[in-house]
């Protein structure tokens, strides 16, 4: 099994925040999914990628083990990045240029950061978001001043099943501001 979606991990309670909930604005046009599985969320990633574009700011959520470098290591794939994709717990963040010309994928992990934008500013996330995909897990709460445009995505344990041994996980995506007011998410269903 895939160690970044190890379904014997922690509760949210284990996390520094719980998850938040998506705004109402963001709810009302959110796509919801339900995946089952590691290889279908990496697939998730995949086909995410085929919407980004550089400038992009998307923001992971979920407990530890939902799903959220799996599918970081999709979307470095859909971009065609250099690199392994892995969780970039310990050194914060990680630049994966590009193969083929396209963004580069930067992939931070701010599990560790309790502080807002601030303690970020030395990342200098906001040099590389124009002409990069940026790609936060844990980020809610401290990089959304980056931009105004920015795709928030929720994974969580399927409703009603909190067993360990369940890999089925509810995927919630959904787009802030202008940039995704008319991107339709639907292919991300597959």
């Amino acid at each position: 099994m895939d160690a970044a979606y190890d379904s014997r991990t922690a509760s949210v309670d284990d996390t520094p925040e719980e998850a938040p909930a998506l705004s109402a604005a963001s709810a009302d046009s959110a796509l919801r999914l339900t995946v089952d599985g590691p290889e279908r969320m990496r697939e998730v990633g995949l086909r995410l990628a085929g919407l980004l574009r550089p400038g992009d700011l998307v923001l992971l959520s979920g407990p530890l083990g939902a799903g959220k470098t799996t599918l970081a290591r999709g979307l470095g794939e859909g971009l065609g990045v250099r690199g392994a994709v892995t969780s970039p717990t310990f050194v914060i963040a990680r630049v994966h240029p590009s193969l083929s010309g396209g963004p580069a994928l930067v992939h931070v992990d701010a599990y560790r950061l309790g502080g807002g934008l601030d303690e970020m500013e030395d990342l200098d996330l906001d040099v590389s978001l124009p002409e990069s995909v940026v790609v936060v897990e844990w980020g809610e709460g401290k990089v959304e001043e980056l931009s105004e445009d920015r795709l928030h995505v929720l994974i969580g344990r399927a409703e009603g099943d909190e067993t360990v041994e369940n890999d089925v996980r509810e995927v919630t995506v959904a787009g802030v501001g202008a940039r995704w007011a008319a991107v339709d998410l639907a292919p991300l269903a597959g």
